[in-house]
């Protein structure tokens, strides 16, 4: 019985975006730039239906770029619950923690997005890790709402 291979799984709409935007379809962990994988593109440009071709034909969920951050942080970035919620499902380890040691929690708080915490909450992030400076997600809360939050999950 013959291997299947990257390219036998990948459809031609999907195998035409990794060509435009540069990526390898018998590669999905190439890296692109700032060593972001196809997946972390798709996530990065809200491509949801992508996303989830990409994760069906076996992109590394947790691949990590040069900065340490996996495609979590990007769908943080975007707001996109949808592809927060895709992630995860697939495993996505959603505490992870870039060079910096932060977190898409961390990050999600610093930048007031108050929804966003809530949702990593509820996928369950670990509100108590910390980065390389020993600050935690409440640390950075940029609002009153997400210092309310985090402070029931901390405590």
């Amino acid at each position: 019985m013959s291997q299947v291979s990257v390219r036998d799984r990948i459809d031609p709409i999907l195998e035409n975006w990794l060509q435009v935007r540069g990526f390898d379809a018998n590669n999905l962990e190439q890296p692109g730039e700032n060593g972001d994988t196809a997946l972390m593109q798709a996530t990065r440009e809200g491509e949801l239906e992508t996303a989830r071709s990409l994760i069906r034909a076996g992109a590394l969920l947790n691949a990590r770029n040069n900065d340490g951050n996996n495609a979590l942080w990007f769908a943080c970035f975007r707001d996109r619950y949808d592809l927060i919620e895709l992630l995860v499902e697939a495993g996505i380890n959603c505490d992870n923690q870039n060079d910096n040691g932060a977190t898409a929690l961390m990050y999600a708080s610093s930048a007031g997005k108050t929804e966003m915490v809530r949702a990593l909450l509820a996928m369950n992030a670990d509100a108590k890790l910390k980065n390389l400076d020993d600050f935690q997600a409440i640390d950075f809360a940029a609002n009153f709402n997400i210092i309310k939050i985090l402070k029931n999950v901390t405590v």
